[in-house]
């Protein structure tokens, strides 16, 4: 190996340390809340390492959020995949309940939206919170797509897609993710789907 390649590995292993220990920060206490040494800290790295991978903490906080969306992304895609062949749209609108439930069970203690936590906390044009939002746009356009061959697909997308956020604000300020199963049920009634067909029996 040589010097260059071992100083790229390094860099590429002290960015996954500092991802790893920001997202763990900022999910559990908040962006605000979160200095940049106690994140050097809990990742194990010098302060440089992380001006070195990141020329901000807002592109640090940048970063957290992208890649929330593209574990969002890889589930969901997972969730597609297992679909039978020939699935219709009502199986394929609830992939998108089942990634969402999927995810927010993956942390030990959930407090709702890691997106929606972070653009609570910053100002109105924040690049942060402008970015919140395209993703939220994306998740309602998976649900359009899903529900294309449907006469109504726009109007019932909106639907769908106000109750799953709507679920995930209470679902985060309860800190159970029972809210969302129940708009994973409502979602199925609405698409009448038979209890326990779908992604998945939820």
């Amino acid at each position: 190996m040589t010097d260059d390649e071992s100083a790229r590995r390094g860099r590429g292993s002290a960015r996954a340390k500092l991802m790893a220990a920001a997202a763990a920060r900022f999910y559990a206490g908040g962006v605000a809340a979160t200095g940049i040494d106690a994140i050097t800290a809990d990742a194990g790295v010098a302060k440089m390492s992380l001006y070195n991978n990141f020329s901000s903490k807002a592109d640090l906080v940048a970063a957290y959020l992208d890649q929330r969306q593209q574990e969002f992304r890889a589930l969901h895609r997972r969730r597609l995949e297992a679909l039978p062949a020939g699935a219709g749209p009502g199986p394929r609108a609830l992939a998108v309940f089942d990634a969402y439930v999927e995810h927010a069970e993956a942390v030990e203690e959930f407090r709702g939206c890691g997106l929606l936590n972070v653009a609570g906390e910053l100002p109105t044009g924040d690049p942060g919170r402008e970015a919140v939002a395209r993703d939220k746009a994306e998740v309602e356009q998976m649900l359009r797509d899903a529900l294309a061959p449907l006469d109504t697909a726009d109007e019932l997308a909106e639907h769908l897609s106000l109750l799953l956020e709507g679920a995930m604000v209470r679902a985060g300020l309860e800190g159970d993710t029972a809210r969302l199963r129940r708009a994973r049920r409502l979602a199925a009634d609405l698409l009448e789907i038979p209890r326990g067909r779908g992604t998945g029996d939820q």
